[in-house]
């Protein structure tokens, strides 16, 4: 789909008017300071769909003469949906991520399908883009979204978000009212008479972890009338109150009254069974997606996995969980690799992988055969992923530098993960909108350089990922490694002139994204030469080598296929294939 940018008032507003299909199928795992090795927040987002073109947004900061307005495109589709007023001052967001470190993420859960509201302006891109403009913190992103969908009301299905700023971490949960239209008679003007969201945030405890993966993960939650430690909409002004953990529209379960969904007294109300009922379709391609988080750093999580498959769907998991070890931003990166290995739903283990252990399957996630339904799995890491990013948030660096967003395009389990600082005032040529896009291919556009290797290997993933793991590997150590230096060298820099240090990580953020790309480049050419044919080349450190005695590589290999392969072949072509007994 060919991308669009609009002239709107006063300036470029590149990110909201580009066309975009809708992202459904998203993973976010959320950690607190607490639960971190470094005592950073972050947060992971996978915006996973089949036509979405990877690439990395940028919006600098602005001023805007008073009543200026900005036209809202959604973020999925680029339709027009109408004109809020603009912010006077907006502040620098690259990617998901602003100039004060808040980051946002996102996960559509859909929910009740009536509650989506036809006449909505703010759809959950423009939610997260326009928040990221105008607010500073986690605190006051809950404010602004809240505040959003009130007056313009909300155009998009049911939708989880993870929201982090250098101290706190937060899931919010939100769902329209629907479209109820009344008609004055005096003007003849039609207007919605629940416009809005219904809506539940909730601070992550510090010492904790959680995620969302397109289902409602908040179930009860305290009230106003019970907690000194929640308040509802009402008194929204109340949310920097650092006692405040848990915030809500005053209507959230009087709405669902008024719907017929709920009868009781709100004290067993729970946000997530009362908007969006779990079944099995929610727990075994969303929900497992969490578990498979948890289950690796909580062994306990093992007694959901019935749960988790959707065949006991009364034993929900936690929100939030203590992990048994703090957490990098590389483990994050490693966890949204994850194809279920180790469970009996690892897909490379079963005959659909074919004979080299593929771990994906091409959709559609449901298949039909004699009158049965059968699924394909939905792991975290997935074909289709547009972008995705792990967010560091850090208290102890200026804000420019503090925050960083790993960044990278494609398929999770063979990207990079690249940094990106927050404070930078340029984007990476190779990750920048305009250059190509789904249907223009660009030779040194990152997402299809990293889609030209994925989709490579997954004629023979099960030595093709090994050679492009080693080199992700040796990227995001050093990258790791390096990224400290950096932050000394910026904070020092920031002292004496922050424009310097500016220009300073901005270099080295564009000069490290674009070297990775032709890296992998690179990587694309040393596995056409190994690998062309269905053969397999001998090499050694990446350096192939010539036969002394004829002009022919020195080694090349043709290794078997694996032997329950060859029992399948066996099974289903009898005899035809057999070379008969002298």
């Amino acid at each position: 789909m060919k991308k669009t940018i609009r002239l709107l008032s006063f300036g470029l507003f590149l990110g909201l008017a580009l066309v975009a299909p809708k992202v459904q199928a998203c993973t976010n795992f959320l950690v607190t300071r607490g639960a971190s090795v470094d005592g950073s927040t972050m947060i992971t987002y996978s915006a996973d769909s089949h036509g979405l073109y990877g690439e990395l947004y940028h919006w600098p900061a602005a001023s805007y003469a008073p009543g200026t307005l900005l036209k809202v495109y959604e973020w999925d589709s680029g339709r027009y949906l109408g004109e809020i007023p603009q912010a006077e001052k907006t502040y620098s967001v690259v990617g998901n991520m602003n100039e004060h470190q808040l980051a946002i993420g996102e996960t559509t859960y859909g929910g009740r399908s009536e509650l989506v509201d036809a006449t909505g302006i703010m759809d959950y891109g423009s939610l997260i883009y326009i928040t990221l403009q105008r607010a500073k913190t986690a605190r006051e992103a809950i404010k602004v979204i809240a505040e959003l969908v009130a007056e313009h009301g909300y155009a998009s299905s049911g939708e989880s978000f993870s929201i982090s700023d250098p101290n706190e971490v937060w899931i919010m949960e939100l769902i329209g009212k629907g479209t109820n239209l009344k008609t004055e008679r005096r003007s003849k003007t039609a207007y919605n008479v629940d416009k809005g969201a219904v809506w539940v945030a909730m601070l992550i405890p510090d010492g904790y972890v959680s995620a969302h993966a397109n289902h409602a993960r908040i179930t009860t939650f305290p009230k106003e009338e019970e907690s000194n430690k929640a308040i509802s909409s009402k008194n929204i002004d109340k949310i920097f109150n650092p006692e405040v953990e848990v915030i809500y529209s005053h209507d959230v379960v009087s709405f669902a009254r008024s719907k017929g969904y709920y009868e009781g007294n709100g004290s067993d109300f729970s946000f997530s069974d009362i908007y969006a009922p779990i079944d099995f379709g929610a727990a075994r391609f969303c929900e497992i997606r969490v578990w498979s988080f948890f289950k690796d750093i909580d062994k306990s999580m093992w007694n959901h996995f019935e749960y988790a498959k959707g065949l006991d769907l009364t034993n929900r998991m936690p929100l939030w969980i203590k992990p048994n070890r703090k957490l990098s931003a590389q483990d994050l990166m490693n966890f949204m690799r994850d194809h279920l290995e180790d469970t009996e739903l690892d897909m490379s283990k079963d005959p659909g992988a074919g004979p080299h252990g593929l771990p994906y399957r091409w959709r559609p996630l449901t298949w039909e055969y004699e009158g049965k339904t059968y699924v394909n799995e939905r792991a975290t890491a997935t074909q289709q992923t547009g972008f995705s990013f792990v967010t560091q948030s850090r208290n102890w660096l200026p804000n420019p530098i503090g925050g960083i967003l790993w960044f990278s395009v494609d398929d999770a389990a063979t990207t990079v993960y690249t940094p990106i600082y927050c404070g930078i005032n340029e984007i990476p040529h190779s990750f920048a909108v305009g250059n190509g896009d789904l249907l223009t291919y660009s030779a040194d556009a990152a997402f299809w350089v990293f889609n030209k290797v994925s989709n490579f290997a997954y004629l023979r993933y099960d030595y093709m990922s090994a050679d492009i793991r080693k080199v992700q590997q040796e990227m995001e150590n050093y990258y790791t490694s390096i990224t400290p230096l950096v932050d000394e060298k910026a904070a020092e820099l920031f002292k004496q002139d922050k424009n310097s240090a500016t220009s300073f990580i901005t270099n080295f953020s564009v000069n490290t994204a674009n070297s990775l790309v032709k890296q992998w480049e690179s990587l694309f050419e040393f596995l056409v030469v190994k690998y062309i044919d269905g053969n397999i080349k001998g090499e050694e450190n990446g350096v192939f080598k010539w036969d002394e005695y004829n002009s022919a590589p020195a080694s090349i290999k043709n290794p078997q296929y694996p032997d329950w392969w060859k029992k399948h072949v066996i099974e289903s072509t009898g005899d035809k294939l057999l070379v008969p007994e002298e």
